[in-house]
């Protein structure tokens, strides 16, 4: 049962441009995550299934069908939203320093298929985009550190969960290969344990875990990496079901 059929009313939502991943559709972490909010899950665990590029800048409409909370551009299913559940363990962490280093070897800095993205795009300012840089740390796993900006947070310094579900999202594709094979997302099961937190010091680790014809599968961890304690406390944990594409392609339907 969705938060949305509970309360009886139709809410709809919109996607700004500036949360985009290809140059014209959503970043498919951030729709999800904004996406998810709105779904009443018992262990605060949703999936979500993108079925057609997220347009931008237009509303999108919520309807419940079936027990799912659906999200629709006029007549086209983007999205599919319902409680879930995590099978597998989440990738583990890394040090702060570790991440940090691990930007050199960001492969998106060679060839990106989207360098506008939201998330990992370096072709955004600091105050604008996330620009993390996933790179290897290890055999089919990437990490990058990250410390939110301002500009993300409400008033309490806080991000809204949908900034949590951005940042699992672009390292579970790195991890997957997406210099050499351009992906989306098509599916993504998170659960936020906490909102993050301007300035504070997060590792984000992405690891492969499985090929099949054109999906990759990955699973992605967002970590405090400055607890008192010196250990990496978790804050959001994803599985995510990635598709290969040609990037020109990835068009909202009109």
């Amino acid at each position: 049962m969705t938060s949305a059929a509970q309360s009886g009313a139709q809410r709809d939502i919109v996607i700004e441009p500036r949360y985009c991943g290809p140059p014209y559709s959503g970043n498919g972490g951030y729709v999800s995550g904004k996406f998810a909010a709105l779904v009443d899950a018992p262990d605060a665990v949703v999936e979500v299934t993108l079925r057609s590029p997220p347009p931008l800048g237009v509303r999108l409409h919520l309807t419940e069908a079936a027990g799912e909370l659906h999200l629709l551009s006029a007549q086209t299913l983007v999205a599919q939203a319902k409680a879930s559940n995590l099978t597998a363990l989440p990738p583990h962490a890394v040090s702060f320093d570790e991440a940090l280093a691990a930007a050199e070897r960001y492969a998106g800095r060679r060839n990106h298929p989207f360098p506008t993205c939201f998330v990992c795009g370096l072709d955004r300012a600091v105050d604008d985009g996330m620009r993390l840089q996933p790179g290897a740390v290890a055999d089919s796993t990437v990490a990058a550190a990250w410390q939110p900006h301002s500009s993300l947070a409400t008033a309490d310094s806080l991000l809204a969960p949908e900034f949590a579900w951005a940042a699992l999202d672009c390292p579970g594709g790195w991890a997957a290969g997406l210099e050499g094979r351009p992906m989306v997302l098509g599916r993504m099961t998170a659960r936020v344990l906490a909102r993050p937190e301007v300035g504070r010091r997060y590792v984000i680790v992405g690891e492969i875990r499985g090929l099949d014809g054109r999906k990759a599968f990955t699973a992605s961890a967002l970590y405090a990496a400055d607890s008192a304690c010196g250990d990496a406390q978790l804050v959001a944990h994803a599985e995510a079901t990635w598709l290969a594409v040609d990037p020109a392609s990835v068009r909202p339907i009109e």
